[in-house]
């Protein structure tokens, strides 16, 4: 909680960090969208001043209003993205998850082809110099050199992520400002009405009003990085990073209709690069990348966050999660790095040059925003707000973001079937997995565990049967204390009688909280039976091993557990007796109960488990004292199958 206080400060040290991890997508945009609205039109005055004044408002209403206003209000405990405003939410209607999972999937596809643009169109400046120069190996290069390096942890490097761009900002407002004084009426294009005018008279107001929306693409960053600036400090530097990029747009701006009634290329004269004096452009390059490098990382290591929180929320597959250091936030997901590796790689041979990504980019975030819209207003319901005010802020931005989305539509066939496939083929996969999980579910039969008290004591008193260990850990999905799996019994009684001094199950509940760790310790059976119920974030590394070691801990300081050995001969030494973990695996049985359409996904989920992280690695469990069984989920009664005797 103090954690939580303490990123609510405004501090200079929280401003430097917001700028570092925050606006790399939102801040390197300038490199492509004035490139992306003039495209191989003719330069005249309504198009440049109606892109500047669609720029702006788009910033305003969009970024500003939205995200930096509205949005980073639905915090939870210091947390935000849209799997942390959906479990604000979810209690609320169990069809949230749907826009909660086509917006998550829609980030991951944006982590594709972010690095690619970003990294292509700093690196594209050195034809300027080099008209001849062949960018894509040297983009290339630095992609497979920024994934390499994630293993290790990146809080070195982060150190640096805040001064350089602020050296980034800082030179974007002053090449701005130089070429704003040679042309001080361009004021004027923050004027509404230049947008209006370009949107409602342009025979490509489709095709501009694409290109303006990736001026905003990285607004949905300030949301996901709000547990690791707070939102006083998001707000604060947001002017400042606001100023500098209207600044910078402006000049852009200014330089373009100085070449008014041309048709420019602006592949080899981007006018971000053009306002740069010609003894500061190799500078201007060299910071341009660095500045791409750490937009691609902010957004790399918010992929890794997107896929921590849907493993604990059950809407992805277990996958391995490592921590290369002690800082908070910091993880990395071997599986997701390499993925996305091949994917930006992909990208880059796919589309060779920063133009042609413009086409692929923008088409997957429109429709995050849209999903955390739809969110948002849930949200703000939930805060009680009058009904008609939610209806305003939902009818406007659905507006404006469906607008969006039909200008993306556009770039559809020249690349944005691309974003939309990679999230399409994230989304089978979250949905099979959430959706198997649930039909599994269906056919697990919970029993009255009181029934069990009497015979459980029996056993584990009972000499003539072998001891299977001293202290026996079942991991147990049952809600309540009064119930548990059929399953977890049959393996007791059954399957092979397993004696032990005591038995434990342990239960994981995720809760809303982000970093909440309690437990709840009950004992069914003194000194027989004991349930202990963890209740962990969506954040928390569920360290199941780490966790009940430190439990059982507590609970023999306190004197309410006693885990010494019963065998006579440790007992006297006071030796510790072992313990050993029981994972019930459920495997799929034969059925034709299930809908083709489940059996389909009942499919898919077994090869996705197959390829997925174990259950008891998954749980962070020590391998050497798991024992796994595996049992059939029984999805047909024996009284249902028919069968006649012959004699």
């Amino acid at each position: 909680m103090s954690n939580h206080k303490d990123l609510q400060k405004l501090t200079a040290a929280g401003l430097l960090i917001s700028l570092g991890i925050i606006y790399g997508d939102i801040g390197t945009s300038p490199l492509y969208v004035f490139k992306a609205i003039v495209g191989s039109q003719r330069i005249n005055e309504t198009l440049i001043l109606g892109g500047v004044s669609c720029i702006f408002w788009t910033l305003t209403l969009q970024t500003t209003l939205k995200y930096v206003v509205i949005t980073l209000r639905a915090d939870n405990k210091g947390e935000g993205g849209i799997f942390s405003l959906f479990s604000l939410v979810r209690r609320r209607a169990k069809w949230l998850i749907i826009p909660a999972v086509i917006g998550g999937c829609a980030l991951l596809a944006d982590g594709i082809i972010t690095p690619p643009i970003s990294v292509s169109a700093a690196i594209e400046g050195l034809q300027a110099y080099y008209p001849h120069l062949r960018t894509v190996p040297i983009v290339i290069g630095i992609l497979l050199g920024l994934f390499v390096i994630q293993k290790f942890g990146t809080s070195l490097v982060g150190k640096a992520f805040g001064p350089m761009m602020f050296i980034w900002f800082t030179m974007m407002a002053v090449l701005g400002i130089v070429f704003i004084a040679q042309m001080p009426s361009i004021i004027r294009a923050l004027n509404p009405y230049y947008a209006y005018l370009i949107l409602s008279t342009n025979p490509n107001a489709f095709i501009i009003l694409g290109a303006v929306f990736l001026c905003t693409t990285g607004a949905e960053a300030l949301y996901s990085d709000l547990g690791h600036c707070g939102r006083k400090n998001i707000q604060t530097s947001w002017i400042y990073v606001k100023s500098s990029l209207i600044l910078n747009y402006l000049g852009q701006a200014v330089w373009l209709l100085q070449h008014n009634g041309k048709v420019m290329n602006l592949n080899l004269h981007n006018p971000f690069y053009e306002i740069m004096p010609t003894w500061f452009l190799l500078y201007g390059i060299g910071i341009a990348t660095v500045a791409t490098i750490i937009a691609s990382q902010a957004l790399i290591t918010g992929s890794f966050t997107l896929i921590a929180e849907a493993v604990r929320l059950n809407l992805w597959p277990k996958v391995r999660i490592n921590y290369p250091t002690m800082q908070k936030g910091q993880l990395y997901v071997p599986s997701v790095n390499w993925l996305l590796c091949a994917g930006c790689v992909g990208v880059v041979l796919l589309f060779k040059h920063s133009d042609n990504m413009e086409a692929a980019y923008g088409l997957s975030i429109t429709v995050a925003m849209l999903m955390t819209t739809i969110l948002v207003s849930n949200f703000l319901r939930r805060k009680k707000l009058p009904r008609y005010i939610v209806s305003v802020f939902l009818a406007v931005y659905l507006f404006i973001e469906g607008a969006f989305l039909a200008g993306n539509l556009v770039k559809f066939i020249h690349g944005g079937w691309f974003t939309l496939s990679v999230g399409f083929i994230l989304f089978t996969i979250m949905w099979s997995w959430h959706t198997a999980r649930r039909i599994r579910n269906r056919y697990v039969k919970f029993i009255n565990i009181e029934d069990y008290y009497g015979i459980l004591k029996e056993l584990s008193d009972d000499e003539t049967v072998p001891k299977y260990a001293s202290q026996l850990v079942y991991l147990t999905s049952a809600n309540f204390d009064s119930e548990i799996e059929a399953k977890i019994i049959y393996s007791i009684l059954q399957k092979q009688p397993k004696r032990a001094d005591v038995y434990w199950l342990v239960h994981v509940d995720v809760v809303d909280e982000p970093y909440k760790k309690e437990y709840e310790v009950q004992f069914l059976v003194p000194n027989k039976l004991i349930r202990v119920d963890f209740k962990l974030g969506f954040r928390v590394e569920q360290q199941i091993n780490l966790l009940f070691r430190r439990v059982v801990e507590d609970l023999v300081k306190k004197g309410e557990v006693d885990i010494t050995s019963r065998y006579k001969s440790l007992n006297k030494h006071k030796i510790v007796g072992d313990f050993r973990f029981v994972v019930i695996e459920k495997v799929l049985s034969r059925s034709h109960n299930l809908s083709l359409f489940e059996r389909f996904i009942m499919g898919f989920y077994v090869y996705l488990k197959k390829v997925s992280l174990s259950e008891e690695r998954g749980f962070g469990l020590d391998l050497s004292f798991v024992t796994v069984e595996k049992v059939p989920l029984m999805l047909s009664s024996p009284d249902m199958v028919e069968i006649h005797r012959a004699n």
